[in-house]
Protein backbone atom coordinates (compact mmCIF):
# COMPACT_ATOMS: atom_id res chain seq x y z
CA UNK A 1 0.00 0.00 0.00
CA UNK A 2 1.46 3.67 -0.73
CA UNK A 3 -0.13 6.70 0.94
CA UNK A 4 0.18 10.53 0.28
CA UNK A 5 -0.19 12.08 3.82
CA UNK A 6 -0.79 11.71 7.58
CA UNK A 7 -2.85 14.49 8.64
CA UNK A 8 -2.69 15.53 12.41
CA UNK A 9 -5.67 17.15 14.82
CA UNK A 10 -7.99 16.96 11.47
CA UNK A 11 -11.88 17.74 12.25
CA UNK A 12 -13.40 17.45 8.84
CA UNK A 13 -13.16 14.30 8.14
CA UNK A 14 -15.53 12.10 10.57
CA UNK A 15 -16.54 13.98 14.38
CA UNK A 16 -13.54 14.61 17.25
CA UNK A 17 -10.06 15.04 16.44
CA UNK A 18 -8.85 12.30 14.22
CA UNK A 19 -5.48 11.18 12.36
CA UNK A 20 -6.25 10.71 8.55
CA UNK A 21 -4.40 8.32 6.39
CA UNK A 22 -4.80 9.26 2.69
CA UNK A 23 -4.23 6.35 0.44
CA UNK A 24 -2.92 6.09 -3.02
CA UNK A 25 -5.20 4.39 -5.57
CA UNK A 26 -8.55 5.61 -6.83
CA UNK A 27 -10.37 4.06 -9.58
CA UNK A 28 -13.54 6.06 -9.31
CA UNK A 29 -11.56 9.59 -10.73
CA UNK A 30 -14.80 11.24 -9.44
CA UNK A 31 -15.22 14.84 -11.51
CA UNK A 32 -13.63 17.82 -9.62
CA UNK A 33 -12.13 15.11 -7.15
CA UNK A 34 -10.56 17.28 -4.31
CA UNK A 35 -7.45 14.79 -4.51
CA UNK A 36 -6.96 13.94 -7.78
CA UNK A 37 -2.53 13.03 -7.02
CA UNK A 38 -4.51 10.61 -4.74
CA UNK A 39 -5.68 8.76 -7.90
CA UNK A 40 -2.37 6.87 -8.86
CA UNK A 41 -1.99 3.73 -6.52
CA UNK A 42 1.46 3.91 -7.36
CA UNK A 43 1.77 7.66 -6.26
CA UNK A 44 2.78 9.27 -3.14
CA UNK A 45 4.58 6.88 -0.70
CA UNK A 46 5.02 3.34 0.57
CA UNK A 47 3.11 2.94 3.76
CA UNK A 48 6.04 1.11 5.93
CA UNK A 49 6.44 0.30 9.75
CA UNK A 50 7.66 4.37 10.14
CA UNK A 51 3.92 5.48 8.71
CA UNK A 52 2.38 2.94 10.75
CA UNK A 53 4.21 3.81 13.81
CA UNK A 54 3.28 7.61 13.12
CA UNK A 55 -0.71 6.61 13.41
CA UNK A 56 -0.20 5.20 16.25
CA UNK A 57 1.66 7.22 18.21
CA UNK A 58 -1.21 9.73 17.13
CA UNK A 59 -4.20 7.42 17.92
CA UNK A 60 -2.12 6.83 21.66
CA UNK A 61 -3.16 10.35 22.71
CA UNK A 62 -6.53 10.92 24.47
CA UNK A 63 -8.00 13.71 23.50
CA UNK A 64 -7.25 11.43 19.36
CA UNK A 65 -11.11 10.75 18.63
CA UNK A 66 -9.82 7.97 16.22
CA UNK A 67 -8.77 7.54 12.78
CA UNK A 68 -10.27 8.25 8.99
CA UNK A 69 -9.12 6.38 6.12
CA UNK A 70 -9.26 8.52 3.02
CA UNK A 71 -7.38 9.12 -0.38
CA UNK A 72 -7.64 8.20 -3.69
CA UNK A 73 -9.57 5.07 -1.72
CA UNK A 74 -8.78 2.75 0.61
CA UNK A 75 -11.41 -0.18 -1.18
CA UNK A 76 -9.26 -0.02 -3.96
CA UNK A 77 -7.64 -3.08 -4.71
CA UNK A 78 -4.24 -2.18 -4.24
CA UNK A 79 -5.62 -0.91 -0.80
CA UNK A 80 -8.44 -2.89 0.59
CA UNK A 81 -6.21 -6.01 2.33
CA UNK A 82 -3.68 -3.57 3.90
CA UNK A 83 -6.28 -1.15 5.13
CA UNK A 84 -8.25 -3.99 6.65
CA UNK A 85 -5.26 -5.14 8.05
CA UNK A 86 -4.26 -1.81 9.67
CA UNK A 87 -7.84 -1.37 10.69
CA UNK A 88 -7.92 -4.48 12.57
CA UNK A 89 -5.32 -3.79 14.19
CA UNK A 90 -5.89 -0.65 15.35
CA UNK A 91 -8.99 -1.99 16.78
CA UNK A 92 -7.25 -4.37 18.63
CA UNK A 93 -4.80 -1.88 19.81
CA UNK A 94 -6.94 1.06 20.61
CA UNK A 95 -10.82 -0.18 21.17
CA UNK A 96 -11.94 2.94 22.13
CA UNK A 97 -11.27 4.94 18.94
CA UNK A 98 -13.60 5.13 16.23
CA UNK A 99 -12.60 4.02 12.65
CA UNK A 100 -13.97 5.82 9.84
CA UNK A 101 -13.59 4.95 6.00
CA UNK A 102 -14.34 7.15 2.67
CA UNK A 103 -15.01 5.08 -0.46
CA UNK A 104 -16.41 5.72 -3.47
CA UNK A 105 -17.86 2.44 -3.19
CA UNK A 106 -21.31 1.69 -2.14
CA UNK A 107 -22.66 -0.12 1.15
CA UNK A 108 -24.41 -2.56 -1.02
CA UNK A 109 -20.56 -3.72 -2.10
CA UNK A 110 -19.04 -3.40 1.10
CA UNK A 111 -20.77 -4.63 3.37
CA UNK A 112 -20.00 -8.14 2.48
CA UNK A 113 -16.38 -7.27 3.03
CA UNK A 114 -14.45 -8.04 6.12
CA UNK A 115 -13.35 -4.50 6.71
CA UNK A 116 -17.16 -4.18 8.05
CA UNK A 117 -15.94 -5.93 11.28
CA UNK A 118 -13.58 -2.73 12.49
CA UNK A 119 -15.20 0.20 10.69
CA UNK A 120 -17.38 2.36 12.69
CA UNK A 121 -18.46 5.09 10.14
CA UNK A 122 -18.52 4.29 6.38
CA UNK A 123 -19.08 7.28 3.94
CA UNK A 124 -20.13 6.07 0.52
CA UNK A 125 -20.81 6.75 -2.64
CA UNK A 126 -18.73 8.82 -5.78
CA UNK A 127 -17.99 12.54 -5.34
CA UNK A 128 -21.34 13.73 -8.12
CA UNK A 129 -20.25 17.72 -8.99
CA UNK A 130 -24.18 17.72 -10.19
CA UNK A 131 -25.32 17.14 -6.37
CA UNK A 132 -22.37 19.18 -4.69
CA UNK A 133 -23.64 20.53 -1.97
CA UNK A 134 -21.19 22.56 0.66
CA UNK A 135 -23.85 22.47 3.26
CA UNK A 136 -23.94 18.98 4.28
CA UNK A 137 -21.58 17.52 6.78
CA UNK A 138 -18.50 14.86 6.21
CA UNK A 139 -19.85 14.82 2.57
CA UNK A 140 -19.53 16.93 -0.73
CA UNK A 141 -22.66 15.57 -2.37
CA UNK A 142 -25.70 15.12 -1.95
CA UNK A 143 -25.67 11.01 -2.69
CA UNK A 144 -23.04 10.52 -0.63
CA UNK A 145 -23.81 8.84 3.20
CA UNK A 146 -22.52 8.62 6.12
CA UNK A 147 -23.41 5.08 7.44
CA UNK A 148 -23.39 3.87 11.23
CA UNK A 149 -21.60 0.89 10.22
CA UNK A 150 -22.54 -2.05 13.71
CA UNK A 151 -26.06 -1.06 13.28
CA UNK A 152 -26.47 -1.42 10.03
CA UNK A 153 -25.72 -4.56 9.85
CA UNK A 154 -27.43 -5.52 12.91
CA UNK A 155 -30.73 -3.76 11.17
CA UNK A 156 -29.91 -5.48 8.25
CA UNK A 157 -30.61 -1.95 6.33
CA UNK A 158 -28.81 0.92 5.88
CA UNK A 159 -28.65 3.43 9.25
CA UNK A 160 -26.82 6.82 8.91
CA UNK A 161 -24.96 7.90 11.59
CA UNK A 162 -26.10 10.62 13.90
CA UNK A 163 -23.79 13.86 13.17
CA UNK A 164 -25.55 15.71 15.82
CA UNK A 165 -25.95 18.31 13.14
CA UNK A 166 -28.95 20.44 12.12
Amino acid sequence: MRYHNITKDDMLNGDGLRVVLWVAGCSHCCKECQNPVTWDPNGGLDFDEAAKQEIFTELSKDYVHGITFSGGDPLHMANAYDVTQLAKEIRERFPKKTIWLYTGSMWEEVKQMKIVDYLDVLVDGEFVVAKKDVNLHWVGSSNQRVIDVPDSLKAGTVVFHDDGCE
